[in-house]
């Protein structure tokens, strides 16, 4: 849900501090130097409060929005830390950028985000 402060929905992740694209080369832009796979891990499990009401509504089945909570949660931060890897690399985008979540242990979830840090330059026309 948009709100004044934050124009995008849940689970956007605005480009504010590099560009990251989940494609293979930022467009307008060459990639001068790739710096290395930079990733961010999160591993999240849902409290006590959210997990009792999100087994209750599981019994009606649907979408269960306490769950949704607990997993953009942790896509957010995963995205965060991998932004933060980069920018201490120097990089100006991520390229090849994707998510991964497993089941690390029963309730318990790794978030996974990763792609490539590179350096970029406006193409010259």
């Amino acid at each position: 849900m948009a709100t004044t402060d934050n124009p995008y929905r849940v689970g956007a992740e605005p480009i504010q501090q590099l560009i990251v694209t989940t494609g293979n080369d930022v467009a307008g832009h060459r990639i001068t130097k790739y710096l290395a796979i930079v990733r961010g891990i999160v591993v999240r499990s849902p409290s006590f409060g959210k997990s009792f009401i999100g087994a209750f509504r599981s019994l009606g089945g649907g979408n269960i929005k306490e769950f949704v909570e607990v997993c953009e949660q942790g896509r957010h931060e995963a995205y965060e830390m991998m932004i933060a890897h980069a920018q201490e690399l120097g990089a100006d985008a991520i390229v090849g950028m994707r998510y991964d979540a497993t089941e690390f242990y029963q309730g318990t979830t790794e978030v996974l985000a990763y792609g490539t840090a590179v350096r970029i330059e406006p193409e010259v026309r």
